[in-house]
């Protein structure tokens, strides 16, 4: 699966933000919605791909978005919650800095990438389906005890 960006104007990203009013919930995934709103600088990737990046860019910026805390990926470097993502103390100084985040579903993420997208980030990127799909696809998650 190749990623192609599908660039929407600043305003248009910015109403996606504000009108995602809704949080991760639920456990199935196929009842998700899809709310990422994909621009230039926001790359929506799938568990295999995720991974992939992960392993290929070892300076990347690992962020859990979820809250409450329901497991985190092995490598993250920070849990912020979602709706506090521009407030952040150790938000990347430079703008092109690669910051990969997720939650449980895709939900919390995507409004978090909307928000640093928002901010002038370009380097991001989104795990399609969060938590769920990373442990569907047989990766492991670990809890804070792991």
């Amino acid at each position: 699966m190749s990623y192609k960006p599908r660039t929407v104007s600043r305003a248009a990203g910015l109403a996606a933000l504000v009108g995602a009013g809704w949080a991760c919930g639920g456990n199935d995934l196929a009842a998700e919605p899809d709310v990422t709103v994909s621009t230039a600088s926001t790359r929506l990737l799938d568990a295999g791909e995720f991974f992939a990046y992960l392993d290929d860019e070892p300076s990347v910026t690992l962020v859990n978005v979820h809250v409450p805390y329901e497991g985190h990926i092995d490598g993250t470097d920070a849990f912020v919650p979602f709706d506090e993502i521009n407030d952040w103390d150790e938000l990347p100084t430079r703008m092109e800095a690669p910051i990969a985040v997720y939650c449980r579903s895709g939900s919390m993420s995507a409004q978090a990438t909307d928000t640093l997208a928002a901010l002038g980030y370009t380097n991001i990127v989104d795990l399609r389906g969060g938590m769920n799909a990373w442990v569907a696809a047989g990766n492991p998650l670990l809890t804070r005890s792991s």
